[in-house]
């Protein structure tokens, strides 16, 4: 955009040269003050606008046109100094943008114009939206201008994810340059073709318009790939090749295009072939084309599963940024940015850091370096404080730095060396004392307040709060059927669903409204009650951790009540909702719960083809699930699935005495599951149902070999774990308790 402004001044000055009504004289000051602005003489270009305005003080276009030369004259960095005097003249003609009704506001286009730019690169992209908006409406008059107003809501549609909008303006765009090309033709061929400058304005002209149509296709490729829609963003990249060859930007977004279409190692050689180092600077574009560089890098090799590979990349991004801002005057933290002050306007927007420590969190916490992550989301979360999302990812860093800490550890029952803690005394007084359970209401942040930020399970709670609140209320009917829905249930998983062919057609259905959830893309219907699905699950977990039994079956009821809910998730709730009913001394409602035939699928739903990645320039786009990774706490089975409810539901009908029902589910289950799978949990179980039948010698057996039931052979199957939790985790399940009339082993 900064030469759009520099166009802008140019047209504001030549708009003094042609008003009507004004003496030779001040079309002489006026031309002059042009021809040495456009050369860089901003004090000689002051000097005639100065004397200029004694003889017409009335004109607020000089007035204008003198805080501008002085704004350039700054090296541009008194934005915030333009913007308020821009405003007072706005104030001082008695106009606003809603009240523009008429053609007779049109020749104060220009001062609406500048206010939008000033809006754009202070990121304030609603304002400029409904200024350009305003303006777009009374673009007939103009050509140049007009051509400027377009390009700048092109840019502010694609920067606030519109991209339908954008293509529709850069259809309306195209058809405006070809027939002010043809025109311009025409004009030049009439009047003298043997005319050496007339050949010389044409050849101008044509560049002009090459240009034009070179910038509209990277546009379009832009907006494409947005809309993930591959087929016609192919058509354009051939397009851009074509006009602009192997420029920086055209290979850029040729490389976002081969990341969507899942050609990593192409991608990579693409971005690799862009000679960066001849891109001019942020000073010039605004742009740290480095930064870009290894952002994308960072992106592409966490698709592709290389996540400390990625997060490599995105500290060298980081360090980027950080070189950048302080060549810009700005220390690297954003403060200088946030004043205005001192920084070129051009330049205001170059600064991504929020957006790479977003990148950054997510790659750590699929490392599981949850505390890490913690720390980088918790600043960028001062800038996207709207984001859900982001909420949640926050949530997620708690829990998992929480699930993984020593004293959990101590406390949970050991999967490795069985039940056995120690064994005390010898001969007729040997004793075998068994591993404690976890204890279920832990606290995490003893004597202190919940809302400080730090990765305790008591501000995973108010993160899942914020998230549920700024997710948009129920609608109360479904357009369309789920198309292939996602889990967000492990770190940094990806909760929106697949594209829809409408989607990816350019097509936006009607009532498919967007939520924002920056940094990220914005969320679409589905994509909103997926993550609302996803928010309840860990909000069930989280009170269940926090020994609130009411919250969490309040929660674990919700996320069963979801319309579109994945088979994981539904499995989850189950299994929450049984824990807290358990919990509140429910246990019939609890055995309703754990009913094996309510597992009927246990897929995470998540799409490995897709990615909530677009592209913007330099792809800054953050980054949010590889979707090829499944949390290992999770079954891989129906079967598995089945084989943990039996066991939750031997606890249950132990809790009620029912130890025939408890051995038959123990049995049942035992023959789902490999040996070695099965939970300690669950040979605890069968210890105490064996000592309440009298059998102590086969209860000492099942210690000793650490099987559940050593009669029976049980059929092989896939992995399962402990407890399944919202994502990764090895805490294990509560329901099953020994209840306190166990006397013949002691317990620690």
């Amino acid at each position: 955009m900064a030469e759009t402004g520099s166009d802008q001044a140019g047209d504001m000055k030549h708009d003094n040269i042609s008003s009507p009504g004004i003496s030779d004289q001040e079309k002489e000051m006026a031309t002059n003050a042009f021809e040495a602005f456009n050369a860089g003489s901003y004090d000689e270009s002051l000097r005639n606008l100065d004397n200029l305005q004694e003889l017409n003080k009335d004109d607020y276009k000089i007035t204008m046109n003198k805080a501008i030369t002085e704004f350039y004259k700054s090296g541009q960095t008194t934005t915030s100094t333009l913007k308020q005097m821009l405003t007072t003249l706005k104030n001082q003609m008695h106009a606003a943008v809603e009240d523009i009704d008429g053609l007779d506001d049109v020749e104060n286009s220009i001062l609406y114009y500048n206010q939008a730019v000033i809006h754009y690169h202070m990121r304030q992209y609603s304002e400029a939206i409904s200024i350009g908006e305003k303006l777009y409406q009374f673009l007939e008059p103009f050509e140049k201008f007009a051509q400027a107003v377009c390009f700048l809501l092109v840019d502010l549609y694609l920067l606030t994810f519109q991209p339908e909008k954008a293509l529709h303006l850069l259809a309306v765009l195209e058809k405006l340059t070809v027939k002010e090309g043809n025109s311009k033709n025409g004009k030049g061929e009439s009047a003298n073709s043997m005319n050496k400058e007339s050949a010389a304005l044409k050849a101008e002209f044509t560049a002009m318009i090459e240009a034009a149509k070179s910038k509209m296709h990277q546009y379009k490729v832009r907006a494409y790939i947005q809309m993930k829609s591959l087929k016609a963003c192919k058509r354009e990249i051939k397009s851009v090749m074509n006009t602009s060859g192997n420029s920086a930007p055209s290979l850029f977004l040729k490389s976002n295009f081969e990341y969507l279409r899942g050609n990593y190692r192409k991608a990579v050689k693409l971005l690799n072939s862009s000679n960066i180092a001849e891109h001019p600077g942020p000073l010039k574009t605004g742009e740290c084309v480095r930064c870009m560089f290894w952002n994308n890098l960072g992106c592409i090799h966490f698709a592709m599963g290389k996540h400390n590979l990625g997060l490599f990349y995105f500290k060298k991004a980081l360090q980027e940024n950080d070189n950048t801002c302080a060549q810009l005057g700005d220390g690297g933290n954003g403060q200088a940015a946030k004043m205005f002050t001192g920084i070129p306007m051009c330049a205001l927007l170059a600064n991504k850091r929020y957006e790479l420590l977003y990148n950054c969190g997510i790659q750590l916490l699929h490392i599981g370096r949850p505390l890490a992550a913690f720390e980088c989301l918790m600043e960028a979360v001062q800038v996207y404080h709207s984001s859900p999302r982001l909420w949640l990812r926050l949530a997620e860093c708690c829990i998992t730095a929480n699930k993984g800490s020593t004293e959990q550890e101590t406390k949970g029952l050991p999967s490795k060396k069985g039940i056995v803690q120690a064994v005390v005394g010898q001969g007729y007084h040997r004793k075998i004392v068994l591993a404690s359970q976890s204890t279920q209401n832990t606290i995490y942040s003893e004597g202190q307040s919940a809302a400080i930020p730090v990765a305790s399970m008591e501000f995973a709670a108010i993160c899942l709060r914020n998230a549920l609140l700024l997710l948009p209320e129920h609608q109360q009917h479904d357009s369309k059927p789920d198309n292939g829905s996602k889990s967000c249930s492990q770190p940094g998983s990806t909760e929106s669903g697949s594209e829809t062919s409408d989607a990816c057609s350019g097509k936006t259905q009607e009532g498919d409204k967007f939520i924002p959830a920056a940094p990220s893309s914005p969320l679409r219907k589905q994509e909103v009650e997926n993550l609302r699905c996803s928010i309840l699950a860990c909000s069930a977990y989280v009170a269940l951790a926090l020994g609130d039994n009411l919250m969490a079956l309040n929660h674990a009821e919700k996320l069963l009540h979801q319309t579109k809910l994945s088979g994981s998730l539904k499995f989850l709730g189950h299994l929450y909702a049984a824990e807290a009913l358990i919990s509140l001394d429910r246990i019939s409602d609890a055995i309703a719960h754990l009913n094996p035939e309510n597992v009927t699928d246990v897929s995470l739903g998540v799409s490995s083809t897709e990615q909530d990645q677009g592209s913007d320039k330099g792809d800054l786009e953050p980054v949010e699930s590889s979707g090829k990774q499944t949390p290992l706490c999770y079954p891989s089975s129906v079967s598995s699935a089945r084989a943990t409810m039996l066991f939750n539901l031997g606890s249950a009908y132990c809790l009620r005495s029912e130890y025939e029902k408890a051995r038959k589910c123990l049995h049942q289950a035992a023959s789902m599951v490999n040996t070695k799978e099965i939970p300690p949990e669950a040979i605890l179980l069968g210890v105490y149902l064996e000592l309440q039948n009298g059998n102590t010698q086969l209860a000492l057996q099942i210690i000793k070999r650490n099987q559940l039931l050593p009669s029976v052979m049980p059929i092989s199957s896939p992995d399962l774990r402990k407890k399944p939790l919202p994502f990764q985790s090895s805490q294990p399940v509560q329901p099953i308790q020994t209840p306190s009339s166990f006397t013949q082993v002691q317990r620690k």
